[in-house]
């Protein structure tokens, strides 16, 4: 078992320095960017009452179980589904980790 916990923020391409400044606030050290392309109908559009704009960043954030939680409200609170960046946030479990020195 893992330490650690991987974050992973789904932002409309353009957003993911604020990904990262509200990460690296609540602790974070860095994360990695991937350019993405998102999918969605537009029944979902009218839904939401939002246009979705296909390109998509992806953060990927590598941070300790016990600031988790923090870095997942700040990263929600700045970019979040309100925000222009219309960011979604998850975190999912790290079975095991080379290469990140404390």
């Amino acid at each position: 078992m893992s330490d650690f916990e991987l974050i992973v923020c789904i932002i409309n391409a353009g957003h993911s320095q604020d990904v990262m400044d509200a990460a690296k606030k609540a602790g974070a050290r860095g994360g990695t960017i991937l350019r993405a392309r998102g999918t969605a109908n537009a029944q979902l559009e009218k839904q939401l009452g939002i246009a979705i704009q296909p390109e998509k960043e992806l953060a990927l954030i590598i941070v300790k179980k016990e600031i988790k939680d923090s870095v997942l409200r700040a990263v929600y609170t700045d970019c979040g589904l309100e925000s222009s960046g219309q960011g979604i946030a998850f975190s999912l479990p790290v079975d095991g980790v080379a290469g990140l020195k404390e």
